[in-house]
């Protein structure tokens, strides 16, 4: 989704057109007030939709080339896309905005959940996390409030957008073990125990000083390894239901972000030039290497060298150590790149 909200001279608009909302004014006045702009300042907040990428922001540049003020862009994309040239790196939906429409990065916030888009629809209860600037998430988050729909704020912006691409490539295998263990309770938290220490893993690798996994952070993992399009994506294919052949567009689903991310992270982590110690062989080996589940998704839905009974495999692996240590190597080593970021 790509929107705004733009007022002048007491006239609404929504992309250009006006519109007859009940309230909407009011509800901009307060957001106006909010975030300091003196009445009849022109306020333009732009959304941006998950999925949202490459071509998309190149658009949103060119529907506001000729504004006057800056926008506020609240994005809902999230995950990365891998870089290998000059050096392995990755580009984060900010980054991409902020190179796509000039934008400053402080005026570019992310929102996130824990929720599931259906029932947020449904005026179910749910919550939901912005990230960014202190001086834009803090009045958002007041403004976006409401008694069904909890926002809180968070400073740590590129944590949360990797966990937020992190969550939808493990909730695909999450649904997998769902589908051929008929449910099975241990099996199902013997995976979350897996897939959340290579979450930790991995974020060490790619923020100085990520977040830690709990709170909004641990409720959005969990939420959508229970529920969500990637979950179910992962459960048929399982069943059977669906191919791999039928890409990771589904019709009445839309785009299962989980497909490409698991390439993306897959193939960031296995660049030698990113080698860590292995703990037991004491031998440099790839990132990717201390993520057997991440590797086994790989082999399932890119390189399609596995069955989805793959993942039962791997998680049963009499080899595999306890998770604890995986998050010990993680927060014991410097682990952190700056490169990885784009950072010298």
């Amino acid at each position: 989704m790509v929107g705004s909200i733009d007022t002048f001279h007491g006239s609404m608009y929504s992309n250009g057109s006006i519109q007859n909302c009940n309230g909407l004014e009011e509800k901009v006045d307060e957001l106006r007030r909010l975030l300091g702009k003196a009445d009849g300042d022109p306020l333009r907040i732009v959304s941006v939709g998950a999925g949202a990428w490459g071509s998309v922001f190149e658009e949103i540049s060119q529907y506001w080339k000729e504004r006057i003020t800056v926008p506020i862009i609240i994005s809902l994309s999230k995950g990365i896309e891998a870089a290998l040239k000059p050096v392995p790196h990755i580009i984060t939906p900010t980054q991409m905005i902020n190179r796509a429409t000039g934008v400053p990065t402080e005026n570019i916030l992310y929102l996130g959940g824990p929720n599931i888009a259906s029932e947020i629809y449904n005026k179910e209860y749910a919550n939901a996390r912005i990230c960014g600037a202190e001086k834009w998430r803090k009045p958002l988050a007041k403004f976006l409030r409401q008694p069904h729909f909890i926002v809180w704020d968070n400073s740590d912006l590129v944590t949360h957008e990797i966990m937020g691409g992190l969550k939808n490539v493990y909730a695909i295998g999450a649904g997998m073990v769902a589908a051929l263990t008929n449910e099975s309770a241990t099996s199902k938290s013997v995976y979350f125990a897996h897939c959340t220490s290579e979450m930790i893993f991995i974020t060490h690798l790619l923020a100085e000083e990520p977040e830690k996994l709990a709170g909004p952070l641990l409720a959005d993992t969990y939420v959508t390894l229970l529920k969500g399009r990637n979950a179910w994506y992962g459960q048929m294919l399982a069943k059977g239901e669906i191919s791999r052949d039928m890409g990771d567009s589904i019709s009445g689903k839309g785009m299962i972000q989980g497909v490409s991310a698991v390439g993306a992270f897959y193939e960031l982590l296995s660049q030698s030039s990113l080698s860590v110690l292995h703990p037991g062989e004491k031998k440099p080996v790839a990132p990717v290497e201390l993520c057997p589940i991440l590797k086994t998704l790989y082999k399932i839905l890119i390189s399609r060298e596995e069955s989805s009974q793959a993942i039962l495999q791997a998680l049963r692996d009499e080899t595999l150590n306890d998770p604890r240590e995986r998050i010990e190597i993680a927060q014991s080593h410097a682990f952190y790149r700056p490169s990885l970021l784009g950072q010298p």
